[in-house]
């Protein structure tokens, strides 16, 4: 999680969040303050190594707690070897099979190309994007796209793979 967040390219978290701070964000706690949280990992086989993390939950309470939320890390040392997607098919069939109807992201930032491609390959669409909605350190203000799907249709072919 900490190349992620000092880098600062991907999510809306402060640069400068320490180990405790990234613990309360990341994980559940023993009374945490969503208790519909669950923190999935991906381990390299041969060396124990997480090579990924995800969390889902409810996006939002009452009424709107049909809808899943997820969110991803991706080691940079398991980038491009279907290690993301691997974990997100698997996240999204639990999320069917936990009862969500759907899946919202809130915020996939706009020049994080790796990102959507993914998720619209598997089968997300981008329902809005807010304008100059997140500083990137690096290319100024951009975008941060509401990408959307439905959860009642299996992960498209390779999604689990």
């Amino acid at each position: 999680m900490e190349p992620v967040v000092r880098a600062g390219e991907t999510y809306c978290w402060d640069r400068d969040m320490d180990e405790e701070a990234a613990r309360r964000e990341w994980l559940p706690g023993p009374a945490g303050p969503d208790p519909t949280l669950t923190v999935f990992v991906a381990l390299d086989p041969a060396t124990d190594r997480v090579l990924a993390t995800a969390q889902v939950h409810a996006n939002r309470g009452g009424p709107g707690a049909h809808v899943a939320n997820a969110s991803f890390l991706v080691a940079a040392e398991a980038a491009g070897r279907g290690v993301g997607r691997a974990l997100a098919g698997h996240v999204l069939a639990e999320a069917r099979t936990r009862g969500y109807t759907a899946m919202q992201f809130n915020a996939v930032v706009q020049t994080n190309e790796r990102a959507v491609a993914l998720w619209t390959s598997l089968g997300f669409g981008v329902i809005g994007t807010v304008p100059r909605a997140f500083d990137h350190p690096v290319l100024g203000p951009t975008g941060l796209h509401i990408m959307h799907r439905f959860l009642e249709s299996p992960v498209p072919a390779g999604g689990a793979g």
